[in-house]
């Protein structure tokens, strides 16, 4: 039917549904803001009960990151498929971690009421247990509102690709247990789902239900912190950082980061959010050395319960002999609560000298933390059969110990 021809309708007739009329504002004037919701109400509701988008134009541009889990229970068959020769379909798990990463950059055109962020980091990691395929994705970005959403869907969308890849093998694949496990920045501070404390305000509206109880990161987790002012301004990239996750990943440790901060008390802070967390492991690299600004072991100590002077030393002795300023080299390593933490040099030579150091004790020394034998295993003498980047290379040996 035409416009011409259409009934006109009444104006008594009210508008409903969620599209409501605008009142007009003179040329010149300020549009007026927006009802703001009850105290204490839905942020995405304003005072008529409308859906609205949160005007954030007032608020600081502050870093922040996200880190939300899930699981995709499986059956045994798929366990062995994963870990062996592979599915059908391909490399389910990098299939999955790419669009895990898709995903958090789509959030706001699947999440209608979502800002549009400038994602400044995205990691997706999976692990395969005896059960379960166990996602972890970790968003950060600088900017005037948080990442959680992106930090689920993320896990959301890694967990389908999951069970999209395995559905041929397993019809009864099931996600689960996709939450936020911790965020930091913004107004409101930062929040862990473990340790939550009773009392008001924000901290308390975001206390976990006693129902849902939190699922321990476990011994098998690790985080990769760089420590270096130039990397961190992006006056050059952090390379010791991803040799770290890499031998990491190849020992079987579900790794996060590199995350890369100045010198300082940066170190200090992620430091203790990670162990807060619950990593099994924290590897750090750089910031070592004699320069006022190497202050990387002032930052791990002060966390410390107990220290592991062998390990420190032995990471020094292997570069020795081809550094000799590795003596330099003030790095510790020790054990805070039960996540276990060692410095590693900033230089890429003595973060493989390092490794090859942790290759042959790390998973003995996290699995006696976490209250196991203290023997190794039967023909086990260290990570693993990868040779992965600890195998130290002569020619990037050399370099600052720091």
């Amino acid at each position: 039917m035409s416009a011409r021809h259409r009934p006109a309708r009444d104006a008594r007739e009210p508008i409903t549904g969620a599209l409501r009329l605008m009142t007009a504002t003179p040329a010149g004037a300020a549009a007026p803001e927006p009802a703001d919701p009850p105290s204490g109400g839905l942020t995405h509701l304003d005072s008529s009960g409308a859906a609205r988008m949160v005007d954030v134009t007032r608020k600081d541009v502050t870093a922040r990151t996200a880190r939300a889990t899930g699981r995709v229970l499986v059956t045994p068959e798929v366990v062995a498929l994963l870990r062996g020769e592979g599915l059908p379909k391909g490399d389910a798990l990098a299939t999955a971690r790419i669009a895990g990463i898709m995903g958090a950059k789509r959030t706001p055109d699947l999440v209608p009421l979502c800002h549009p962020l400038a994602l400044s980091g995205v990691t997706v990691d999976l692990e395969v247990t005896d059960e379960a395929v166990a996602i972890t994705a970790t968003v950060r970005t600088t900017d005037r509102t948080g990442v959680e959403m992106e930090a689920l869907t993320a896990v959301s969308v890694a967990a389908l690709t999951v069970v999209d890849m395995v559905k041929a093998v397993d019809k009864a694949a099931t996600i689960t247990d996709i939450r936020v496990e911790t965020k930091t920045g913004g107004k409101s501070g930062d929040w862990h789902r473990e340790g939550q404390s009773a009392g008001t305000g924000e901290a308390a509206r975001g206390r976990p239900r006693e129902a849902a109880p939190r699922t321990p990161l476990g011994a098998r987790t690790a985080l990769v912190v760089t420590a270096s002012n130039r990397a961190a301004a992006g006056v050059y990239p952090d390379r010791g950082g991803p040799l770290i996750a890499e031998a990491l990943r190849a020992w079987g440790f579900a790794t996060e980061g590199p995350q890369v901060v100045p010198d300082g008390a940066p170190v200090e802070a992620a430091l203790r959010a990670a162990i807060e967390t619950g990593y099994g492991v924290v590897v750090t690299t750089g910031g070592t050395g004699l320069t006022p600004t190497d202050l990387t072991p002032e930052a791990t100590r002060a966390l410390l319960d107990r220290e592991i002077p062998g390990v420190a030393e032995a990471i020094r002795a292997e570069g020795l002999g081809k550094v000799p300023s590795a003596a330099l080299s003030r790095g510790l390593a020790g054990v805070a609560g039960t996540t276990l933490v060692v410095n590693l040099p900033g230089s890429t030579g003595g973060v493989r000298d390092g490794l090859a150091v942790l290759e042959r004790w790390l998973p003995h020394a996290v699995d006696q933390i976490h209250g196991g034998d203290h023997r190794p295993a039967p023909g086990q003498t260290g990570a693993g059969t990868h040779p992965g980047p600890g195998t130290s290379g002569p020619a990037e040996n050399a370099g600052s110990p720091s």
